[in-house]
């Protein structure tokens, strides 16, 4: 009688390597979640040292991730425009961008990089682009090319509800039902009541409190306080009289669902499989503006 094999270790439909699960090809249909697996596969050591704090839970990355919203706050406080931040964005941008280009050509660079950043990257990323590109794209774009309370908003959207989305989900998510594949009811939940919270702060406490500053440019703000439930051009075409423009809590209520709202369909939309560092703050970005310029 043969003793019994030890069974096979379980690779995924991967090769195996070295103890530790191989990367898996875009072929596989599965490479944009690899690095949300709950083991690491080895290609960050940092990972595999610790695999809760660093690989599970990513507690640096969303530190990281949300501290970009609270120094948003603090520069928008001093009275600094986002005209004034977008040059520090791209100035930034493009050296991390050239970076991310030579690493890929020089395996030696490439873990170099990987020793010194490792804490705040996900495994997709060490033969994939870094996640602060496309971080700093989004919150470019977002600053550049919208009113400035609709741009603030948009980074804060970004920096807190996806991450409000990415913890409660992975918390959460398997005792709710799934919306599609990666985004579970719990996260989008999560992203939603952030966002509400974050409006909420933003336009009823926060802007109040620091006031308007004489270096704003006369279409600073889409979101004054008022909102205008039927437009006026819909009123006209169906003869309608009543006075329909609301203010005060009612008004900040209403816009802060919408926040909510469009948080987290932002989050939840994959973009032509983009990263959504980059297209959550344009999407929430185009959705409050959008919304306003019907309704503000």
């Amino acid at each position: 009688m043969q003793p019994a094999k030890n069974p096979e270790p379980q690779t995924n439909g991967g090769a195996k390597t070295n103890g530790f699960l191989s990367p898996l090809t875009k072929a596989d249909g599965i490479a944009h979640s690899i690095s949300r697996s709950p083991s690491p596969m080895g290609l960050i050591p940092l990972h595999t040292r610790y695999r809760n704090f660093i690989h599970r839970h990513e507690i640096p990355r969303k530190v990281l991730h949300v501290s970009i919203g609270f120094f948003t706050l603090h520069l928008y406080s001093r009275g600094i425009q986002t005209t004034q931040i977008t040059p520090w964005l791209f100035g930034a941008l493009v050296p991390i961008a050239a970076v991310d280009l030579v690493r890929h050509r020089s395996e030696t660079i490439n873990k170099l990089y990987i020793r010194c950043v490792g804490a705040l990257m996900r495994e997709t990323e060490v033969k994939g682009y870094n996640g602060v590109i496309w971080y700093l794209l989004g919150a470019y774009a977002v600053l550049r090319f919208f009113p400035k309370d609709v741009g603030v908003m948009g980074v804060l959207l970004l920096s807190w509800c996806d991450t409000a989305a990415s913890t409660f989900g992975r918390l959460y998510g398997r005792h709710t039902f799934q919306l599609r594949k990666g985004k579970s009811f719990a996260g989008t939940l999560s992203a939603w009541l952030v966002g509400v919270i974050t409006a909420a702060a933003f336009w009823g406490l926060f802007v109040p409190n620091v006031g308007p500053f004489p270096t704003d440019p006369e279409d600073a703000f889409m979101f004054t306080g008022r909102l205008n439930l039927i437009p006026d051009t819909v009123k006209n075409l169906i003869g309608w009289t009543t006075d329909t423009v609301i203010s005060g809590p009612l008004a900040l209520g209403v816009m802060s669902v919408v926040s909510g709202l469009v948080a987290a369909g932002s989050e939840f939309v994959d973009l032509f499989g983009w990263d959504d560092n980059f297209t959550i703050p344009i999407l929430s970005g185009i959705g409050l503006w959008g919304f306003l310029k019907v309704f503000g």
